[in-house]
């Protein structure tokens, strides 16, 4: 009985390992997706950054209001000193967003202009690939 209890429990830490390394995997996709796209506003890209969001994101914001608002808010900021993950978290709803697989990432942001900045950027899997679902600053 103790041999088969034992081979059931290391077979149950397996499958969670597994299913952790998975979940780990996809989460640094999210934030390899998100700095990848984070890095276009910072070399001042904006309207670039706008056509590599995700759908929901482009549907909320045109792209000439999205270069406005950069333009006014982000641009004054000057350039980035040091960007670091603050949290993170999985979630499979947002407000105003349809259900979906999202990432929540909060980073503390050091900018030329403003060393105590937190950014928030949202990444949300659409067939298979990260895109960029929301970002903020404050």
């Amino acid at each position: 009985m103790i041999p088969r209890i034992a081979c059931l429990l290391t077979a149950l830490s397996t499958i969670l390992l597994l299913v952790s390394l998975a979940a780990a995997q996809n989460n640094q996709a999210a934030r390899d997706a998100a700095m990848q796209w984070v890095k276009l506003i910072d070399e001042g890209n904006y309207a670039e950054s706008w056509e590599k969001a995700a759908p929901a994101f482009k549907e909320s914001i045109s792209k000439e209001e999205w270069v406005k608002s950069l333009e006014a808010v982000r641009k004054p900021l000057g350039q980035v000193q040091s960007r670091n993950l603050r949290s993170s978290a999985e979630t499979t709803s947002l407000p105003d967003a349809p259900e979906g697989e999202y990432l929540v990432m909060e980073f503390d942001t050091s900018y030329q202009n403003n060393p105590s900045a937190i950014e928030t950027i949202t990444a949300t899997q659409i067939d298979g690939n990260w895109r960029i679902a929301g970002y903020y600053i404050r």
